[in-house]
């Protein structure tokens, strides 16, 4: 039981919001990607909720498409009622985001280790395989992984490559070793473009970010590379300090871009985890504490607080905000088996267990 959050009242909103067929959409309105439904369904097996999670993971393959990719939803870009307060998900935007694709490692990973599901590993490594050949193709000569698939009439090099997308990938491409490693398959073409994308990470910072703006104002650009494992200890710990007075806000959380009075509780939860990767428990939990406020009395999280105004902005709390805080409470925690998965590096890592015990209640 988790001393940090509700975890029962938390996943009761994931899952108030899973559809009849698995998915689970951002909000009630809609918006679905494969990325955060996986954030879901891993917090929901974190939750001890077997049922809903397979449903999910059903529902993530039975999305997939033929050369292992996925079709999401861009909720990033959709824009604000005319109020400004909720979100207007009409005709979405879509892509084929790399990253997103990537992260179906992480979620049958997570998932079965957290429910002690060794079976899962065997039935869903062959969908994991195809979506990493998905994400392999889309690998440039460099190391660096482009942020969707290009058009049939477009090169890699008119595509950006995102940092904090491909420190994702980075841990994507680790549990699909892992899970590999369980089932008797092969791991050398993952090794492989894992060493080509740490390459590049470390010393190809030209690599990143070349068509965008500068995206150094998101301090998932900063945390991320982080929480993925990219760094050493020594040189994660200086990147955490060197930003933290940048884009952490005592007693509220961190915020979504430095320069925006605004404190979400997804990117909050996220830092709690890289501050638990490099050894800093107690700044961990200090940052899940410093949500409460966003803890909502009918179940799970709101987005994120407006702190010059001091509104909940947007009014919305989305299946993955809940997921993100789930995830950092059992990592921090140690909920379940397999709860330092998402903050262990591979060289660190145990081999994955056939025989850990089920989730605590």
């Amino acid at each position: 039981m988790s001393r940090l959050i509700n975890i029962a009242a938390t996943a009761n909103r994931i899952e108030a919001l899973q559809k009849a067929d698995g998915s689970i959409p951002w909000v009630e309105a809609g918006l679905w990607d494969p990325w955060n439904h996986g954030e879901s369904a891993m917090a929901l097996a974190v939750a001890g909720r077997e049922q809903a999670c397979e449903a999910a993971l059903t529902a993530l393959f039975d999305r997939q498409e033929a050369d292992g990719g996925w079709t999401g939803e861009l909720g990033a870009g959709v824009p604000m009622d005319e109020a400004n307060r909720r979100l207007v998900v009409d005709n979405p935007a879509t892509a084929r985001d790399t990253n997103f694709c990537g992260y179906a490692s992480v979620t049958v990973l997570k998932s079965a280790l957290a429910l002690n599901k060794p079976d899962w590993l065997d039935r869903y490594a062959e969908p994991v395989r195809r979506a990493m050949a998905f994400i392999l193709s889309c690998q440039t000569n460099e190391g660096d992984f482009v942020w969707r698939q290009p058009d049939a009439d477009e090169s890699f090099e008119t595509v950006d490559s995102l940092r904090a997308g491909n420190a994702c990938l980075y841990k994507s491409l680790e549990c699909a070793i892992r899970l590999e490693q369980a089932v008797g398959g092969g791991t050398a073409e993952l090794i492989e473009a894992r060493t080509r994308l740490a390459e590049a990470l470390h010393d190809k910072d030209w690599r990143f970010d070349r068509k965008t703006t500068d995206r150094r104002r998101y301090a998932m650009d900063w945390y991320y590379p982080v929480l993925a494992g990219v760094h050493t200890l020594d040189e994660s710990r200086r990147r955490l300090e060197a930003g933290w007075h940048r884009y952490v806000v005592d007693g509220l959380g961190c915020r979504c871009v430095a320069d925006e009075p605004w404190v979400t509780a997804a990117e909050t939860a996220e830092l709690a985890l890289a501050c638990q990767h490099v050894g800093w428990t107690e700044r961990a939990r200090k940052l899940i504490k410093d949500l409460e406020p966003l803890a909502a009395k009918s179940g799970g999280y709101w987005m994120g607080w407006q702190f010059e105004e001091d509104i909940l902005w947007p009014y919305e709390r989305p299946s993955w905000t809940s997921a993100a805080v789930i995830l950092a409470a059992d990592a921090i925690e140690h909920l379940t088996p397999g709860s330092d998965l998402l903050v262990t590096t591979l060289k660190a890592a145990k081999p994955v267990l056939r025989d850990a015990k089920p989730p605590a209640s």
